[in-house]
């Protein structure tokens, strides 16, 4: 039998949402982030939104009413996660406002939303996984950037230029703005 003995988390739980185009850099930032947090003694989980996609979402479309059912799962798995105080960092596309305010409105003033900003052109260079390439040549329907819309976000807490900033900068600056909310000596 295992003796395990429980100790309470030395932190304060809160949701980082991480939010724009494909490509942007909001995987990358994320584990950046993870890594820090993680060397610094902080628990953290990472929500991706390809991998939900691939598992829990797989039945969901790119329609906008499934993409707003995707946000919707999601932040209510966040919200699980931070309701146990664990740093839960979200990495999703999330294209429209309205996507935004719901999973503001499930998280409440757990939520601390970062627009991921690069210019649609830089994303398109990157395509690492060769999605723009596909939705240009094939003409994908709803494919964020192309042919779905994608509105800047206007109310995010922060904002990184990952066309202008490295993904070691943007984490940077993301673990400075969210060091005050999770040490639990903070207010």
């Amino acid at each position: 039998m295992i003796n395990a003995k429980k100790t309470p988390l030395n932190q304060k739980g809160m949701v980082i949402w991480l939010l724009g185009l494909s490509g942007a850099g909001k995987s990358t930032i994320a584990t950046l982030l993870k890594e820090k947090l993680d060397s610094e003694g902080f628990f953290s989980v990472s929500l991706d939104g390809d991998i939900l996609r691939a598992g829990i979402n797989n039945n969901l479309t790119y329609s906008n009413e499934d993409r707003a059912e995707n946000v919707r799962r999601a932040a209510e798995m966040a919200k699980i996660l931070v309701g146990n105080n664990i740093i839960t960092i979200c990495s999703f596309i999330t294209p429209l406002q309205g996507h935004r305010d719901l999973t503001h409105q499930i998280l409440g003033d757990q939520y601390f939303e970062v627009f991921v900003n690069c210019p649609l052109e830089i994303c398109e260079k990157r395509d690492v996984k060769g999605l723009y390439k596909k939705a240009r040549r094939e003409g994908l329907s709803n494919f964020t950037g192309i042919s779905a819309a994608f509105e800047p976000s206007v109310s995010s807490h922060l904002t990184l230029f990952t066309n202008i900033q490295t993904p070691e900068d943007s984490c940077g600056m993301l673990y400075s703005a969210i060091l005050p909310y999770i040490k639990p000596d903070a207010n």
